[in-house]
């Protein structure tokens, strides 16, 4: 029998995936899972507009794209600046000539300790990152998308947004605002053909959790929480965050997908 009605199947499966022709915009890419995921849309064809504060890392991160034969442009710009955001959207249209994908990935977490030992700095430079920022870069974002028909938005969240995570709580508040972030934005946006989801890493290695995973004691006390019993490399996000991106998602919006190893059901049964 031949062949050939598998092979087109399988063909038409891939290019579900294909983002050839989009323009993805990925904050904080220059380094951890923000540049996983700009290398992975790269290599499925899309233009990659990488922003986060420094320059230097950032062109890093564009060459390695470019040396594999990747589109990539390094924009610095601070998303908590609305002047530099519309100045970011100016170089990714005049580059690309729109935005299809934006990828939601800047954080940061100046508060280690009990919430009630945070000061209001902490939780105006931790909100105004990891919720205020994603709501203007979608905001920016999502008109450019309305120009092309559509798009996506991915919001990277984490399983601190769903369950308290130990020293952590400004931050978990802030996640938990990001994930309502995407329901809302969701619903208002499927309208205009923008699905916006949310990933929800858990323990990952990145340079965010090093105080985690070079300490041996609090290494192993988080692994004891994770079934499979490992921490995850940032390439094991990159699966999922094309889903989100390409044609395969076109009826899925408002959803959070974690990947965490099985960390938000463990019930202490593989300890």
């Amino acid at each position: 029998m031949s062949q050939l009605p598998r092979r087109a199947q399988q063909w038409r499966a891939i290019q579900h995936f294909d983002l050839s022709g989009k323009v993805a915009v990925i904050t904080g890419a220059s380094r951890g899972i923000g540049a996983a995921i700009a290398r992975c849309y790269a290599g499925m064809g899309a233009a990659v507009v990488l922003c986060s504060r420094t320059q230097a890392a950032l062109d890093e991160v564009a060459a390695s794209i470019r040396a594999d034969g990747g589109q990539a442009l390094a924009a610095a710009a601070h998303t908590g600046n609305s002047d530099a955001i519309a100045e970011l959207m100016q170089q990714a249209v005049g580059a690309f000539g729109g935005i299809d994908i934006l990828v939601n990935n800047a954080a940061t977490n100046p508060h280690f300790g009990p919430i009630l030992t945070a000061e209001e700095s902490h939780w105006h430079k931790i909100l105004d990152v990891n919720v205020v920022g994603y709501f203007r870069m979608a905001k920016a974002c999502s008109a450019e998308m309305m120009k092309r028909g559509g798009g996506k938005i991915i919001n990277v969240a984490s399983i601190a947004g769903k369950r308290p995570q130990p020293g952590m709580g400004v931050y978990c508040v802030s996640k938990a605002g990001a994930l309502m972030l995407t329901e809302v934005l969701a619903a208002e946006l499927a309208v205009m053909g923008i699905q916006v989801n949310a990933i929800a890493p858990g323990y990952i290695k990145t340079a965010f959790s090093r105080a985690i995973w070079e300490n041996p004691d609090l290494n192993q006390a988080v692994l004891r929480t994770i079934p499979q019993k490992r921490i995850a490399d940032t390439d094991e996000l990159s699966g999922i965050a094309l889903y989100l991106a390409s044609d395969a998602s076109s009826f899925t919006t408002g959803s959070t997908f974690l990947v965490d190893g099985g960390q938000w059901v463990d019930a202490g049964l593989g300890t």
